[in-house]
């Protein structure tokens, strides 16, 4: 099982990486901080000093239509907030 799912690329999250040199990711549900920080520590050859997660549930949604209203849930997730060392850097850009 993959710990990290996803990194987070807002305007927010980006601004946080160039002022607090701290990034976002979207993590697996049961996993932990000790499970992050050396997930991230392997992934992208960081110094991890401080993780903070999140857990977000699931929101219905309604959307009107010609036919009727559609009913629906979006996906409940966990997001961590990594903070590394000062003076290093992540570079999502960098493999595409």
């Amino acid at each position: 099982m993959s710990i990290i799912i996803k990194p987070i690329i807002t305007e927010k999250v980006t601004a946080q990486s160039e002022k607090l040199n701290r990034f976002g990711f979207v993590v697996a549900r049961n996993a932990n901080k000790i499970q992050i920080k050396k997930a991230v520590e392997e992934l992208y050859n960081v110094t991890v000093e401080d993780v903070n997660t999140l857990r977000y549930g699931s929101k219905t949604k309604n959307r009107s239509t010609k036919s009727g209203v559609i009913k629906g849930r979006t996906s409940a997730f966990k997001k961590a907030m990594v903070t590394i060392a000062a003076g290093e850097t992540i570079d999502f850009y960098s493999n595409i």
